[in-house]
């Protein structure tokens, strides 16, 4: 089967850019034709009602997080980044200034634009600068003086390609569309979805089956067992996910899990945080990251089923957890798959002692939850988090110094705990 991926980009989004320096090397091992695809971001927000994007929402703990987040990503990938002080640039220029050259050239002239901005921190609002970006990638000065002087003539065409993008289903960027002969179209968000894309082009259907067998091996064991502090709460969907592969990520390095509950609402009201994000995110994006949870699910070859009691409320089952002692671990297991597999009531006292007695925890600590100090226990629980930088679920933090945020980034955690210091590079 013949694919296309296109590639959905502003010079604007640092992670566009990580994408950019691979997207190539994995289109040509997938033997597959890539096609570049820009668009404006900002134009992309303003056309699916996210505003200026979700960059001004955010706390500052997950504003902090991210920036840490893309500096991790550059280190692993071996790509020179520097966050511009003018950061964020308008690319518009640079953007209708790429359409006016010749499409061959576009490759070379995408990578010295994302040089310009994300290595040197240069102004790619200035017609200078751009012409002096694309003379060193070694374009000819009468094609750069043309593409240049017919930009604002492009206005329409870059709306157009922003309009096609959006009619994709792309919210945000990178955008990575898999386009297959008789079959439908594919859509992957984000640079740390390249690893999906080479099993799309291996022959995975993401909606569909299991991948393909892959090697997760990474780093070198430490020579003491480092820690794992696994923040979550059974009201997320993406925390049971990462519960599923903790154990067995642990095990490979030697970790120890500390299974650390707390109360996500209580949390977020405290950030400033809608209480169900999920319900707040602009719809396309929305149903991406919805059915993001399946496509999770086949990856990691666990079962999953939406609850129908989502938001669901979890205060008695995080009070319970901090109740059960060692055998808190196979709790968390039971509970994580009653809710999010078998789509049972954690509300529930009577299906809380279920849960409990069969997994060799007394039942009768469910008589205990309303209790002052198993409250208390479970409100010091989340300060505790909201102190050592928690703002989400899953959050995980390696041997209290590394935090990592969301059940994507297990990658990353593996590699910390064999040994990687994702503040080194």
């Amino acid at each position: 089967m013949t694919s296309t991926v296109e590639f959905w980009f502003d010079f604007s989004c640092p992670y566009a850019y990580l994408a950019s320096r691979a997207i190539e090397d994995v289109c040509a091992r997938g033997g597959a034709q890539l096609v570049l695809a820009p668009m404006l971001l900002g134009g992309v927000f303003r056309a699916i009602g996210a505003g200026a994007g979700p960059m001004p929402t955010l706390s500052p703990a997950k504003a902090l997080s991210n920036t840490r987040d893309m500096q991790r990503w550059a280190e692993r990938r071996g790509v020179p980044l520097q966050i511009p002080a003018a950061h964020p640039m308008r690319t518009v220029r640079a953007l209708r200034t790429l359409l006016g050259l010749p499409e061959a050239s576009w490759p070379i002239a995408m990578h010295a634009l994302y040089a310009a901005y994300w290595q040197r921190g240069e102004d790619v609002t200035d017609d200078a600068i751009i012409a002096g970006t694309l003379r060193r990638a070694g374009l000819a000065d009468d094609v750069i003086a043309s593409a240049l002087a017919g930009a604002d003539d492009r206005k329409d065409e870059l709306r157009a390609r922003t309009d096609t993008a959006v009619a994709r289903g792309v919210f945000g960027a990178p955008a990575l569309v898999v386009v297959r002969d008789d079959a439908p179209a594919i859509l992957l968000w984000g640079q740390d979805r390249l690893d999906w894309l080479e099993a799309v082009l291996a022959g995975w259907d993401p909606d569909a089956g299991a991948p393909p067998a892959r090697d997760g091996a990474v780093g070198v064991a430490l020579a003491s067992p480092p820690t794992l502090d696994f923040w979550f709460d059974y009201a997320s969907p993406f925390a049971y996910l990462a519960a599923t592969q903790l154990e067995a990520i642990a095990a490979a390095a030697g970790a120890i899990v500390r299974y650390r509950p707390m109360l996500l609402g209580a949390l977020f009201r405290e950030l400033g945080t809608p209480d169900v994000p999920l319900l707040q995110m602009p719809e396309p994006k929305r149903r991406y990251v919805a059915g993001e949870l399946d496509r999770w699910a086949r990856w990691y070859g666990v079962d999953f089923a939406f609850t129908s009691r989502f938001p669901m409320r979890t205060v008695s089952a995080l009070r319970l957890t901090m109740l059960a002692g060692e055998r808190a671990p196979a709790l968390v297991a039971r509970l994580f798959r009653a809710l999010w597999v078998e789509d049972r009531d954690l509300a529930s006292d009577d299906e809380l002692r279920a849960q409990a007695a069969a997994v060799g925890v007394d039942p009768g600590l469910v008589d205990r939850l309303s209790e002052p100090a198993v409250k208390q226990a479970l409100i010091d629980s989340t300060a505790t988090a909201r102190a050592a930088g928690v703002f989400g679920a899953p959050t995980m933090i390696v041997d209290e110094r590394f935090l990592f945020w969301g059940q994507d980034r297990l990658d990353l955690v593996a590699a910390a705990l064999r040994g990687w210091c994702p503040e080194a590079g």
